[in-house]
């Protein structure tokens, strides 16, 4: 599945010319009075080309919309302008918005992307090879699938990747950034309590660690922030879907403990279906439960009522990843300083002190476009940060 759209550098056809039909390098020549052997020139940085030619072949470019075609550009500089994206899924609010990420900044650097969505029953050895035919690849692996793939890639393969925020002291097997979730998950357990919650109850999502109990980097803060206050976990729900029917679920059996007065959950969606659970059953948010999401998905604000979450930035770290993959296919190319904007607690209406409980300070007024800002980063014990990167 090809994911990459183009527009033209700007300009016009000339009248006569066909509109259907791109403007080649000859109509460049033509409209700039030299050779197409010339234009090709200008094209590649030839240095032995007078600025007054340099400059009118550029601005014949210009005026046509002129776009080099990757193939030519490729045998040119020896530079396969290609990316594939191995992903288990490109609906989900993470995936789409960091696939977004790449696509935006691959198609800024002129790379052609493709996105293979990997299964359950792929050959993962055959699928790899395959995608890796035509250039570098990506590989988002925020699940079990995907980090599976990853671990597989060939040494000798270009690749980078956008992962869970790794144990300290551990690095991913490739060049990879990831946020620090497990932080921001620490944070909005920490506020929870500040409002005088005497424990908070935790919704997972599913982790791409494969050992046995293992627990993904959200629900390995919001451990850690009670057990800092002195608090025992209670068990954690969940871990076995991302979507909202997922959420209904372990809400509803939530719902049922009266005891239960504060809930994080691991995404917007899990979230959603703990708000519908908690409303069925006659449980009002924030009154008698506050609830917290995870990534901030366009829907969350929108929600009634509007629900408090974790921003993530998954844009930034698609951009990120693919300026690592571009250094490995560019020997002249250095990436830029990370444009990762890091993690943020917003604070909205469905995150309060409840009945007997603390009035939250942060509180937002009513109504979507109204939230409060807590910064995961201001709210770090340890000063820790809330992004990271591993150059290989």
């Amino acid at each position: 599945m090809d994911v990459t759209g183009h527009t033209s550098s700007g300009g016009h056809p000339d009248p006569g010319q066909d509109p259907r039909k791109a403007p080649s390098i000859r109509d460049v020549a033509q409209a700039a009075g030299v050779s197409y052997q010339t234009v090709s020139r200008v094209i590649n940085g030839h240095p032995n080309v007078r600025e007054e030619t340099r400059k009118r072949v550029e601005a014949a470019i210009e005026s046509l919309g002129f776009r080099r075609n990757a193939t030519a550009l490729a045998l040119a500089s020896g530079v396969t302008r290609a990316v594939t994206v191995l992903t288990s899924n490109t609906t989900l609010y993470g995936y789409a918005a960091t696939l977004q990420g790449v696509e935006e900044e691959a198609r800024t650097a002129g790379y052609a992307l493709g996105v293979k969505v990997l299964t359950p029953e792929d050959d993962l050895d055959r699928t790899i090879s395959s995608a890796a035919g035509g250039g570098g690849l990506m590989v988002i692996g925020f699940d079990q699938l995907g980090a599976s793939a990853l671990r597989r890639v060939p040494a000798d393969v270009p690749c980078a990747a956008i992962v869970e925020a790794p144990l300290h002291g551990r690095k991913p097997p490739r060049p990879a950034v990831w946020a620090d979730d497990r932080e921001a998950a620490r944070a909005a357990t920490a506020y929870l309590l500040r409002l005088g919650h005497k424990t908070v109850h935790y919704v997972a999502i599913p982790t791409s660690t494969t050992t046995r109990r293992s627990e993904g980097p959200r629900a390995q803060g919001w451990r850690k922030a009670l057990r800092q206050a002195g608090i025992a976990p209670p068990e954690p729900h969940g871990g076995k879907g991302w979507d909202a029917q997922a959420g209904y679920d372990q809400g509803d059996q939530l719902a049922r403990d009266p005891g239960v007065t504060a809930i994080l959950c691991g995404n917007d969606d899990l979230a959603l279906g703990v708000l519908r659970a908690l409303h069925h059953a006659g449980r009002s948010v924030p009154g008698d439960v506050s609830v917290i999401g995870f990534d901030d998905a366009p829907h969350a604000g929108f929600v009634t009522p509007a629900l408090s979450t974790v921003r993530m930035d998954f844009q930034g770290l698609g951009r990120d990843a693919f300026a690592l993959l571009r250094g490995q296919l560019e020997s002249d190319y250095e990436p830029p300083a990370p444009t990762f904007a890091g993690t943020e607690l917003v604070i909205r209406e469905s995150s309060g002190g409840g009945k007997g409980l603390m009035t939250p300070t942060a509180r937002s007024a009513p109504g979507p476009p109204a939230q409060s800002r807590q910064s995961a980063r201001d709210t770090a014990g340890d000063g820790s940060g809330t992004t990271g990167r591993g150059d290989m």
